[in-house]
């Protein structure tokens, strides 16, 4: 089965354009099913003796091992893609997962934080060295822009035009789209670049915005561990993710009044069923409003 599954893997970046994250994710999610499929099976198993019966037998291990809902459905789901795959290679002749209902997920609000709490978080990196400069730039960014966290860390400089206030996002399924920068971010990053271009020669060809302190790009664990560090330097919840930040970008804007589907825009969703769950976090604007016109608010 490893063959037809690296083929697969091999489709979906080279045709689908899938981030090595959603590959990765494939690979583990897929590789515990073929495990699975075998400690049942035998150590021979082969591709066509997998039944929606045994597809529907592995769904229930998932649930047997206290999964979460989120990950037993995102597991078989990988399972009913790779199925769907293998019946159009023709390695299948009928898809055994097509049938399944996963369990249905709990749909959790996201974690957002106020926009005080933000003024705070933007205000951690204090002073001028090249470090604080490039934190202070970074969590601009990722506020202003409503970034994945990813999308961050693969910001390059021609991406950025700073005089306009756009940048190129590369986002998921390396689909682009313009994100905004506001004063506040813009002025972070100019102060950011200008320490940035009087590097030396070497480390100025790297084209990633953010570096380390080596001079290589920044990775989305760094980002993750400065943000801990600015988190709990001013008391924020320490649970807040650089997607707290994005979240925390959408909730804002939508309960300022702004259209759900320039926010859709701006996040990148492809869906806006995504987007709407936004809109059961964002009360204050809903609240006004009921305050302000109901007889007996």
């Amino acid at each position: 089965m490893e063959e037809p599954l690296a083929e697969y893997l091999r489709h979906l970046a080279l045709e689908k354009n899938a981030s090595d994250y959603t590959i990765k994710s494939y690979r583990e999610d897929l590789t515990q099913a073929i495990l699975f499929f075998r400690e049942r099976l035998g150590a021979q198993a082969a591709l066509p003796q997998i039944t929606a019966r045994l597809v529907r037998a592995y769904l229930a291990w998932l649930s047997e091992q206290d999964y979460a809902k989120s990950t037993v459905s995102r597991r078989i789901a990988a399972l009913r893609s790779w199925f769907r795959f293998l019946c159009r290679q023709g390695t299948l002749p009928a898809n055994p997962a097509e049938g399944i209902r996963c369990p249905r997920r709990d749909r959790k609000l996201p974690h957002f934080l106020s926009p005080a709490d933000i003024e705070k978080l933007l205000a951690a990196p204090e002073g001028d060295d090249p470090l604080s400069l490039r934190d202070k730039a970074m969590l601009e960014t990722l506020y202003s822009a409503g970034l994945r966290v990813g999308e961050l860390a693969g910001l390059n400089l021609d991406d950025m035009d700073l005089e306009s206030g756009t940048i190129i996002v590369r986002g998921k399924g390396k689909k682009e789209r313009l994100a905004l920068l506001g004063i506040p971010a813009k002025k972070a990053i100019q102060r950011w670049l200008a320490w940035r271009d009087a590097l030396d020669l070497k480390v100025c060809k790297q084209q990633a915005v953010f570096l380390n302190h080596r001079g290589g790009r920044l990775t989305v664990r760094s980002v993750g561990r400065l943000l801990e560090k600015y988190l709990a330097k001013v008391g924020l919840d320490p649970r807040t993710s650089p997607h707290t930040i994005r979240h925390s970008f959408a909730t804002h804007l939508l309960d300022a009044g702004a259209d759900i589907r320039g926010v859709q825009e701006l996040l990148g969703h492809s869906n806006l069923t995504t987007t709407q769950i936004y809109t059961h976090v964002s009360t204050q604007r809903l609240q006004d409003s009921y305050q302000k016109a109901h007889p007996r608010a």
